[in-house]
């Protein structure tokens, strides 16, 4: 064979690889293609939609590289239906850990709380790391819903010292404040507190209670203001009026104050 024809049959071989290694890659592409975006024929463990055209892997297979690739999903678990993530969760009672579903450690006198991916402490235990411990209670308190902490509150009219109960020492004319915070006891109206007594509250004449707090315990009434501990009437000017407290004056509008007088403004 001359030189003309080995290089032209040589042209032609390689022309043909060509077109061969064309039509495989034409052929193989697609399908790949297909099998990730859900277009294309239906493949093995799939289901066509029924809107909108395409196909979607059945439940416990993801799209693959040549159609529906089975999942694996370990045991105590299930699959979500889901393409993405994992493709399962664990069961009810079990956490992931490296891949797997571990059983959750429930210790003694606890329970599974309702997520189920977590316990705890049974009604007169509280937790104490990873176990549940009795609850110490002493006289005069009762249990509460807090089980990492004490676990525990004093009775109304006690409080706490240490891991003990003691009556609160209410004073003469106080009375128990039930609050969780601040002071256990107040005083009875009419009566302030002075240290850890009730005093009586001196309201001058022309004055009443008042229960404001920052201010004597007394208020004067309408007409009067406070000066030095009494009840003062007030000198109410021409062309002018009690203000909205009653306990001072402005002048009236289109007046103005001047030298202690409504003068008519210009």
């Amino acid at each position: 064979m001359n030189l003309t024809m080995k290089m032209a049959s040589g042209s032609m071989l390689a022309h043909h690889a060509a077109a061969i290694l064309l039509t495989i890659t034409m052929g193989i592409l697609p399908a790949s293609s297909h099998a990730q975006d859900g277009t294309g024929a239906a493949p093995e463990n799939a289901t066509d939609r029924t809107y909108g055209g395409g196909w979607d892997c059945d439940a416990g297979y993801r799209p693959g590289d040549r159609g529906c690739v089975e999942i694996a999903v370990p045991e105590n678990a299930y699959t979500t239906g889901r393409s993405y993530g994992n493709g399962w969760e664990c069961r009810r009672g079990f956490r992931e850990t490296a891949g797997a579903c571990e059983a959750i450690f429930i210790p003694e006198h606890a329970f599974l709380v309702s997520s189920g991916i977590g316990w705890e402490c049974e009604r007169g235990y509280r937790e104490n790391r990873d176990a549940c411990v009795p609850i110490m209670l002493p006289e005069n308190a009762h249990l509460t819903e807090d089980n990492t902490g004490r676990g525990w509150a004093c009775d109304r009219g006690f409080e706490v010292s240490r891991d003990s109960c003691l009556a609160v020492d209410v004073p003469e004319n106080g009375y128990l404040t039930n609050a969780s915070r601040g002071p256990l006891w107040a005083c009875e109206r009419g009566f302030v507190r002075e240290g850890e007594r009730c005093e009586a509250i001196a309201v001058p004449q022309n004055a009443f209670l008042d229960s404001r707090s920052g201010g004597p315990g007394w208020r004067c009434e309408r007409g009067f203001e406070a000066v030095q501990g009494a009840c003062v009437e007030l000198r109410v000017p021409a062309n002018a009026h009690l203000d909205r407290t009653g306990n001072d004056w402005r002048c009236d509008r289109n007046f103005q104050l001047r030298d202690g007088q409504c003068i008519l403004g210009r």
